[in-house]
Order: structure tokens, then C-alpha cells, then sequence
């Protein structure tokens, strides 16, 4: 069994800031990548932000400058860094990780989700 734990979602004002965390426990053998996904109402799921273990990073258009993914390797945790936050930034945030079980079996593992609400 693998989980992925969220935290540090909340409502912040437009041009604040807030740190997500996502930490990976279970029976892992290595984590390939981690990443944090959104989803607005009436919208389909978006990819954020992610970065692999050798800590190459990806992000979408409109967080570029704005968003910061980080990882602790030793601790199989992710953190997305948001400042200069936007109304439009405002959705449930998944967490994702791509791994490999210590039973040698690939999954792709997503959080429960935490809500990031912006107000203008």
C-alpha cells in the first residue's frame, strides 16, 4: 500500500501566498516523480507543477514565475510554493506521484486533494 498525505491548502487573498506539501509513505522502492495537479469547477484536472527524482521540474504556462515545486528525496515529499496567488489559481490541488513498489510493480498514486480558495 502507497498513500500520498496533502496539507497546507486554505483561502488566502489574491497576491498572498501558501505552501503545499504532499508526503509519499508506504511500501516504496523509488519514486520516479511527483506532482501537484488542479481542478477548478467545471474544469478538467490540469497538471501544476512537477519535478522527477533527478529534479527536473515542469510547469504549466500560467504559473510559470509564480509557482515553485521542490522535493526531499530522503523524505518522498513534494512542496509547491505558490506566491503572487490569483483568483484563477482557486481549485481542489491534487498530488501525484509516479513510483516503484518494493514489489517491483509501477503506480501512479494520487492525494485526496486540498482546496486552495482566492479570494479578490
Amino acid at each position: 500500500q502507497v498513500h500520498l498525505v496533502e496539507s497546507g491548502g486554505g483561502l488566502v487573498q489574491a497576491g498572498g501566498s501558501l505552501r503545499l506539501s504532499c508526503a509519499a509513505s508506504g511500501s516504496i522502492f523509488n519514486i520516479n516523480a511527483m506532482g501537484w495537479y488542479r481542478q477548478a469547477p467545471g474544469k478538467q484536472r490540469e497538471l501544476v507543477a512537477r519535478i522527477t527524482s533527478g529534479r527536473n521540474t515542469d510547469y504549466a504556462d500560467s504559473v510559470k514565475g509564480r509557482f515553485t515545486i521542490s522535493g526531499d528525496n530522503a523524505k518522498n515529499t513534494v512542496y509547491l510554493q505558490m506566491d503572487s496567488l490569483k483568483a484563477e489559481d482557486t481549485a481542489v490541488y491534487y498530488c501525484n506521484a509516479g513510483m516503484t513498489t518494493t514489489a517491483r510493480v509501477y503506480l501512479e498514486v494520487w492525494g485526496q486533494g486540498t482546496l486552495v480558495t482566492v479570494s479578490s
